[in-house]
């Protein structure tokens, strides 16, 4: 696998563990993220699908439990080992592989109806280098699916917050300038390497390799998504996640 920082960093054991545990009770992600790419991607079944930076691989047990032939990326080796074990267990056929997603080696041209890229493309060193092999694997009109961390509401060092709970605000000082660092994750204690990107930087590096946008959203949590944290609540008011839908 071809190493940078961004594998360093998400691809330690102690990170890989950690995000393992939170996922299983995240409420943006459980609530909130996954039921809505879930609801975008729509009628999966019998489609080629790859999964892109999978984690310990939810989106790709629920994709496979909906008939989709499902191949599954991370840079994290423990990571795909526990997906393996749970597909195993599920008696589901999924396709994993350890890869840097700026080098998807072995797979090959024109492969993929989708990719699915759930809040990872934020965390890539070489972005580009990553959506240019997104654009090579996905078939001709092939979709790509990704969220990420909304770049103007959810940052560090020129964007942060002020308060607690509902009330909370969100400053911010310097959207334009690009931005590592090192954090937690929100109920976490292992640092990893956070990148800030403009909306401007999306979308040029989107057309340069060849895609097209076809919708962006930024979704408001339904009341039934609001009772379930403080947290998914405020973002009735502030998106701090976007969607985007991209075509080849």
């Amino acid at each position: 696998m071809k190493r940078d920082g961004s594998t360093e960093s998400w691809g330690n054991i102690e990170m890989t563990e950690e995000w393992i545990r939170i996922a299983q009770t995240n409420p943006h992600r459980i609530h909130f993220i996954m039921p809505f790419t879930l609801q975008q991607l729509g009628d999966v079944s019998g489609k080629v699908i790859l999964d892109l930076g999978c984690g310990e691989g939810g989106y790709s047990r629920e994709l496979a439990r909906k008939c989709a032939i499902v191949t599954a990326v991370d840079c994290a080796e423990n990571a795909i080992n526990y997906c393996i074990a749970k597909a195993e267990e599920e008696h589901l056929t999924i396709s994993y592989h350890v890869r840097n997603s700026c080098d998807l080696q072995d797979i090959d041209n024109d492969t993929f109806d989708n990719v699915l890229s759930s809040m990872m493309l934020m965390d890539c060193e070489d972005f580009e280098g990553t959506v240019k092999e997104i654009v090579r694997v996905l078939k001709p009109n092939g979709k790509l699916f990704a969220s990420v961390c909304h770049p103007c509401f959810h940052s560090s060092g020129g964007i942060g917050r002020q308060g607690k709970g509902i009330d909370r605000q969100v400053l911010v000082s310097n959207y334009y300038q690009p931005t590592e660092w090192e954090a937690p994750l929100s109920s976490g204690t292992v640092k990893v390497v956070w990148r800030h990107r403009t909306i401007q930087d999306y979308v040029k590096t989107f057309i340069k390799c060849g895609l097209t946008i076809t919708d962006v959203h930024e979704p408001i949590p339904t009341e039934e998504q609001a009772e379930t944290d403080v947290n998914i609540a405020w973002m009735q008011k502030i998106p701090i996640f976007l969607f985007w839908e991209l075509k080849k």
